[in-house]
């Protein structure tokens, strides 16, 4: 199977499976027991909390590690909620989050608080004059994503910032798809929270991190909790954040030369396919765009169908979000971004990762002309 699905998971790396497992048996303590295995397991634990901190270029203690990416966004969001007083109880929310925001958002509506959905723009953009528009004195929380999973557009995290700051709101950003593939060391200044997940970056799953780069002044949501700075129950998983950590280091570590790679591993699939006359539409936003994701549709062919043809002949790809698999709804995303719901259902994902080659490329492309050809 050629696997073209890491938007949606990835492989353990070898590196970070023999750190998982090393730290498993030699320190299996509970970071907060007083003696000195417990001692042991809490030096790792800081270890990696600071080693993490670096790499997004805040203080240690702004690193709340979690389950997942999940479990982040909804920790942030009610953190920031309980934050503020009561009376500032509006969210504006972008309409193709992930589902963990969306339906979390979905439930504190139901319980009065004001939702605001923002626009976008064809590209997958937010629209920032609708964002504007939106934002009043009651505003407590922006939520929009870094990357979308859907389609890989990047948000201008920058100028949203701007203009939340200049309105005293909160500004939380799920950046699960594009951490240690873009620098967000810059980004972490401009957000008050941020998303990441250790299985999209070849780390175990079940573990991932909620960033807040200006922790003091915020209340936690539920009081007396005593791990992880009190943001967060439970005994804490060292051996999986520890591996988590050297995950994300090394794919950090060769950030660049990987985003240069997959670029031309997604121009060369590009191009087979023009040179081929295969009738398709890329959704991109051009240059505001992570290349490891690629989003198209293929005239006169249902997304789902194409998926189910390439998977019996040996590729693994998607249709959207693996959360919203199974939901047989349109694209969520493609609906935000004016297609209808036709076009919608064409939509067709495939996801590079470090261990696609141009060969992979080479024989996805003979496969889609194939398939396209028989409409």
């Amino acid at each position: 199977m050629i696997y073209l699905d890491y938007a949606a998971t990835t492989p353990i790396d070898d590196e970070a499976l023999d750190v998982f497992s090393q730290a498993s048996r030699k320190f299996f303590g509970n970071a907060n027991s007083l003696h000195d295995v417990g001692s042991e397991a809490a030096r790792l634990l800081d270890m990696s909390r600071q080693q993490l901190a670096e790499m997004l270029n805040i203080k240690k203690e702004g690193i709340i590690f979690t389950s997942g990416g999940s479990e982040s966004n909804m920790l942030a969001i009610d953190t920031f909620i309980t934050s503020k007083p009561t009376w500032q109880n509006h969210l504006i929310v972008s309409r193709t989050e992930h589902a963990s925001i969306a339906n979390f958002v979905a439930k504190l509506e139901h319980e009065g608080f004001e939702v605001t959905y923002l626009r976008h723009l064809e590209d997958g953009r937010v629209d920032i004059e609708h964002l504007q528009e939106c934002l009043s004195e009651k505003t407590c929380l922006v939520i929009v994503q870094h990357v979308n999973s859907e389609i890989g557009v990047i948000q201008p995290i920058e100028q949203i910032s701007k203009i939340v700051r200049r309105h005293h709101a909160f500004l939380h950003v799920d950046c699960v798809q594009s951490f240690a593939k873009l620098p967000l060391g810059n980004l972490s200044a401009l957000c008050d929270g941020l998303s990441v997940s250790s299985h999209k970056i070849y780390g175990p799953k079940g573990t991932g991190a909620v960033i807040f780069p200006a922790i003091h002044p915020l209340k936690v949501p539920v009081p007396n909790i005593t791990h992880e700075f009190g943001f967060r129950p439970g005994t804490v998983d060292v051996p999986s954040i520890a591996s988590f950590v050297t995950a994300a280091k090394k794919l950090g570590d060769s950030m660049e030369d990987e985003r240069k790679r997959i670029s031309m591993l997604r121009m060369q699939l590009i191009k087979r396919l023009m040179e081929r006359k295969v009738d398709f539409q890329i959704i991109d936003a051009k240059e505001q765009q992570l290349p490891h994701i690629l989003a198209l549709t293929f005239a006169g062919l249902q997304g789902q169908y194409v998926m189910l043809e390439l998977n019996q002949k040996g590729f693994a790809v998607s249709t959207g979000s693996a959360c919203q698999i199974g939901k047989q709804n349109p694209s969520k995303t493609m609906i935000a971004i004016g297609k209808s719901e036709d076009e919608a259902h064409q939509f067709v994902r495939f996801s590079f990762g470090k261990n696609t080659t141009a060969d992979d490329i080479h024989k996805l492309a003979d496969c889609l002309e194939g398939i396209a050809s028989i409409r």
